[in-house]
């Protein structure tokens, strides 16, 4: 009878299990989205920590996949939130799992979303990595209705966006992000907070918007310098960008520095100059 007894309670328990094992199982991993999911409560209180640091009442989550993150976002008070959902699967996942997400998600990708609020909004989120720095150029088209992004990158990506000049990994992405936002390392994420775990570590940052911005010519040579400087950024200044100055300007000294050890500032004076 004890046999019995302890056999019907192991296929309860077995019943369960798979129950739950099905429940989480709704969805599948696309490596094709770049889906890796956090799956770490202690790194997503972290991050809902960060936001509580700020006076917002509109939030953007891009990418709440299984929902990790989600869940929390969902329980701040008072909070008007949306969600970016490109996979139907997840979204269907999400709406089953946390009702009250329904309508409240954005099923569009988000690299072609039209602004979702009238006023200013936080954009959050664990992006996907292969789109990742496109996100953040979204987020500069949108930069005068977000004040703070906080967002998780593969740590190199996070480095480089936070990088100063005169770093290897200084480039393009840390001058147009830094022109615009100040930009604070949080802390590391291990591979093995995700599923299925990435081959990198990655890393949380937070961008600030800056209340004065270095002025420039206009926005579009600012990234247009930028970009032409730091695509041939082994040669001189003077050679990587020689098409969009005259010969006279060129031969001012820093022309003869590479891109990599211009400041911010630097390069948003030299748009003044450019033909």
């Amino acid at each position: 009878m004890v046999f019995a007894f302890n056999l019907q309670s192991a296929i309860a328990n077995l019943q369960s299990n798979n129950r739950i094992f099905a429940t989480a199982m709704q969805y599948t991993l696309k490596k094709s989205l770049g889906q890796h999911f956090l799956n770490d409560d202690n790194i997503c209180r972290n991050i809902v920590a960060a936001l509580r640091q700020e006076q917002f009442e509109r939030l953007l989550e891009v990418g709440p996949g299984g929902g990790a993150l989600t869940k929390y976002l969902l329980k701040l008070p008072g909070i008007d939130f949306k969600a970016v959902e490109l996979d139907e699967e997840k979204v269907r996942y999400l709406q089953q799992t946390y009702p009250a997400i329904c309508g409240k998600i954005v099923h569009e990708d988000f690299l072609h979303a039209a602004i979702p609020f009238e006023d200013d909004f936080i954009v959050v989120g664990n992006f996907p990595y292969n789109i990742s720095t496109q996100i953040l150029f979204k987020v500069l088209e949108w930069k005068r209705q977000v004040p703070v992004t906080i967002g998780m990158f593969q740590k190199e990506v996070a480095q480089r966006i936070a990088s100063k000049p005169g770093s290897k990994v200084y480039g393009i992405l840390s001058v147009l992000v830094q022109a615009y936002y100040d930009v604070e390392y949080l802390f590391d994420v291990p591979q093995g907070c995700f599923n299925p775990p990435p081959k990198v570590m990655s890393g949380v940052i937070k961008l600030i918007r800056r209340t004065a911005p270095p002025d420039v010519k206009s926005e579009r040579q600012f990234f247009n310098l930028v970009k032409t400087a730091f695509n041939q950024r082994r040669k001189t200044l003077r050679n990587a960008v020689r098409g969009l100055f005259d010969d006279g300007t060129l031969n001012d000294e820093i022309f003869d520095k590479r891109a990599e050890q211009l400041s911010v500032q630097d390069f948003a004076v030299l748009t003044f100059r450019m033909k």
